[in-house]
């Protein structure tokens, strides 16, 4: 859905459709030890964008996954969130037996393919490639060293409206 048919979309639910553009750039990661977060993604191959320290109860890292236009921060100071609490972050790949090598190459403990099925009215995970191979239905997670959770989602084309 393009940014008009949401549009078109909020106005008929009776939302005003917004005025405005709103990118979502940035998403905060609580971490215990900044250093040992920063060395984790950057062994990932993210981009190091910003390391500011403005005092002891302040620093802040901000890093960008290759090809993406969002990014992560962590540090001091950045988030209330326990470390380790954030889990269902997307990290989306065109090939995800690709993204996984990729991932093992670097040391990084990921999980093998998976797929979930809705067959008893619950999800429920499946081990291996989604069977019929469409976007957005094949998985894999892995976690930073204090515990945040990542997935990969393998999307080979996007739906409609989506870039």
């Amino acid at each position: 859905m393009n940014t008009s048919q949401a549009g078109q979309q909020a106005a008929s639910n009776g939302v005003e459709a917004p005025s405005t553009t709103m990118k979502f750039e940035v998403a905060a990661l609580p971490v215990a030890d900044v250093d040992r977060a920063l060395r984790f993604y950057q062994g990932l191959g993210w981009r190091l964008d910003a390391d500011y320290e403005a005092g002891p109860e302040f620093r802040i890292v901000q890093l960008t996954p290759p090809g993406s236009e969002s990014s992560i921060h962590f540090g001091r100071g950045v988030t209330p969130a326990a470390p380790g609490s954030a889990h269902g972050l997307y990290l989306v790949v065109k090939d995800i037996e690709q993204a996984r090598a990729d991932l093992l190459k670097r040391g990084v403990d990921v999980s093998e393919a998976y797929h979930n099925t809705y067959d008893t009215g619950a999800q429920v995970r499946v081990d291996g490639p989604a069977p019929d191979g469409r976007s957005y239905a094949t998985f894999a997670s892995f976690s930073d060293p204090d515990g945040n959770g990542w997935l990969l989602q393998e999307v080979k084309e996007r739906a409609p409206g989506r870039n």
